[in-house]
């Protein structure tokens, strides 16, 4: 299974890379994406099977990001790993389609909550 993770922070990135080790998701092919552009185009390209984004990047945000994707017609799982996670948020992002929001700080066993259902 190939994911992509979109964050403009290299250190989250690799944060998140662990995490979802911790969480017992070992070897995955991850991609990392520096923003929402940068991701768009390599959802394009690398066709992954789980995105997980930031909501705040430079050049096209998560969300904005997530509606891209379904714009062009691209239903690739997709769930947001970030600071945030009002209500209004976590609204926001289920009705554009993300499967889940985590909201940092986050746990191996937040990843495992989410992702069991979506990485069968």
């Amino acid at each position: 299974m190939k994911i992509l993770i979109a964050d403009d922070s290299k250190v989250m990135r690799q944060i998140v890379t662990r995490t979802l080790r911790q969480a017992g998701y070992d070897g995955h092919d991850i991609v990392e994406a520096v923003d929402g552009k940068d991701a768009f185009e390599k959802v394009v390209a690398e066709a992954p099977d789980l995105v997980l984004s930031d909501w705040n990047m430079p050049n096209m945000t998560g969300i904005e990001l997530l509606d891209a994707l379904r714009g062009a017609g691209n239903a690739v799982r997709f769930g947001f790993v970030t600071s945030e996670g009002s209500p209004e948020m976590r609204g926001r992002a289920e009705a554009s389609g993300a499967l889940f929001l985590i909201a940092k700080p986050f746990t191996p066993e937040a990843f495992r909550d989410a992702l069991d259902a979506v990485l069968v």
